[in-house]
Formats: structure tokens, sequence, C-alpha cells
């Protein structure tokens, strides 16, 4: 992936290297251990934020500490916020950047505190996106130790795609569901969430492609055998041996391929709603 000289984002914040987040008021930090690759949605595990406690922000960056990720980074998120300004424009709205948040252990945010197990995540409480960069490393060692900046840019992307689901108005119809449905019924609305998320980085892909011609020989082969590792098929049979239909909450792997393929290649935002009306057999 060609992303070197692109411009960074001024919407990143690194918090590697400065200690763990000190939560004002007495709050419990909540250890999370489950692991974005065990396919489970950070939003229904992290703790709320209660009794208004404040998170501790700060706008220091840790020096010195693996530039060529933040660098990396920083440009996606700006590449992202390019495309989306552009797409928020032709449906005569305007584009909200998020904020995006490096941390290495541990973090507080408006959802509740984390650990890195919990893989990349976004926050629609405060409307901020986290990453622990070591979580990339684990994702080239998966691909084979090959190299994964377009894979990266595609985790990235997913999750600014729940920005984007956020602004549209797509997550509070989840959200609702969620407090009328039982379980094995929320979970089904949460993989069409989540396969939206990735029809989204699709087309952001799609997008940032003629806009920057960034993707080089290889790179969509690789974002697509990322998509298909994390399937909630194939990651219940590794680390359960047994898969169970009723407790997708990201969709299938050949599902994740589909949408994010779909996305890629047609750009379409019409086909947003069509993700939330088609039968769930179809997805």
């Amino acid at each position: 992936m060609k992303w070197e000289g692109g411009e960074e984002s001024q919407n990143v914040e690194d918090r590697r290297g400065i200690g763990a987040p000190h939560v004002i008021g007495g709050g419990t930090v909540l250890l999370l251990i489950v692991g974005y690759f065990l396919g489970i949605d950070p939003s229904q595990i992290l703790d709320q934020t209660q009794n208004g406690q404040e998170q501790s922000r700060t706008s220091q960056t840790a020096p010195g500490i693996d530039d060529r990720s933040r660098k990396f980074i920083g440009t996606i998120l700006g590449f992202t916020e390019q495309v989306w300004d552009e797409q928020f424009r032709k449906m005569g709205k305007t584009y909200q950047k998020p904020r995006l948040v490096i941390f290495d252990h541990q973090v507080q945010t408006g959802c509740g505190a984390a650990t890195s197990a919990v893989g990349p995540f976004y926050c629609p409480e405060d409307r901020t996106v986290y990453i622990d960069p070591a979580f990339f490393d684990e994702l080239s060692q998966k691909l084979g130790g090959s190299k994964a900046d377009f894979s990266q840019a595609y985790v990235i992307a997913h999750e600014i795609g729940h920005h984007v689901q956020t602004l549209t108005g797509f997550s509070a119809i989840v959200d609702e569901k969620r407090r009328t449905l039982s379980k094995e019924e929320f979970n089904r609305w949460s993989v069409r969430l989540e396969l939206q998320a990735d029809y989204l980085a699709g087309v952001w892909a799609h997008y940032g492609q003629q806009k920057f011609n960034f993707i080089e020989q290889g790179d969509v082969e690789q974002a697509i055998q990322s998509a298909n590792a994390i399937g909630d098929d194939r990651l219940q049979k590794k680390f359960s041996g047994r898969v169970s239909p009723q407790n997708y909450t990201h969709g299938t792997a050949a599902q994740r391929v589909k949408w994010y393929s779909l996305g890629l290649k047609s750009g379409d935002m019409s086909k947003l709603r069509t993700i939330f009306e088609i039968p769930y057999e179809q997805l």
C-alpha cells in the first residue's frame, strides 16, 4: 500500500508510554480480556461510564515510540477523513471527524475502560477509535508475516465505518433492537451492523483508490484474506472447536468477504440500507 507522504490527520492522540489512565471520581477500571479475534463487539462488553465520571485526557505524544505506527495510523485516518468528507457532501451532509487514540496496555474511554486484548474498537459515546498498534503485529503474524499495511488500513476503515454508522443513524437502529429483542435475535442485527461496517470499509477503499491511488499489487487479496480470517465461524471453530451460528456477532468469513468486496467494487452508498432490509439468510 502506498501511503507514505500522505497528509496525517490532526485528530490523533498518542497515549502510549504515559502511564495507565486515571479515572476521576473513584471509578473502577474494568479489565477486559476478550479479544477482537473472538468476534465480540466491544461496545457490548465495555463498562458504561457511571455518574458523570471524567476520563483523563492528554495531548501529549509519547516521544520516540514507533513513529512509523503513528504516521501510518495518522495517514490512514487522514485518508478516511478526506474520502468521507466528499461522500457526506454528496449526501448533502457534513462529516463530523472522529478522534483516534493510540494506546498501549489499557485505556479509559467514554464507554468505560479496556485493555489491549479488546483489539481496535470504536466508542460511540465519545466518537473515538482506540487502537493499540501491537494488534497490527499480531495481524501480520496471522497473515504469515507478510507486509500487512492494507489489511491494517482495512481494520481502521472498518472502525471508522462504525463512526459513519453513528452519523447516519444505522447504529441507533440496532441500539433500539437491543432493548426489545432476545440475545439471539439481537445478534442477527449485530451481524448486519458489522457487515455494513465491512461494506463501508470497502466503499472507503473504492473512493480512496480513485483519490490517492494507494492500492498496490496483492493489497486487495491481503485485505480479503484478513476479512476471511476473522469470520465468526472460523474464529469459533479455532477457539472452541465448534460453530454456533446463534452466537454470531460479526458474520461468517464468507459474509465478511462478500460485503467488503461489494463495497470495494461498487462504492455504492445506496446499498447501506439493503443490508438492513434483505432477509438474514441472504446476507
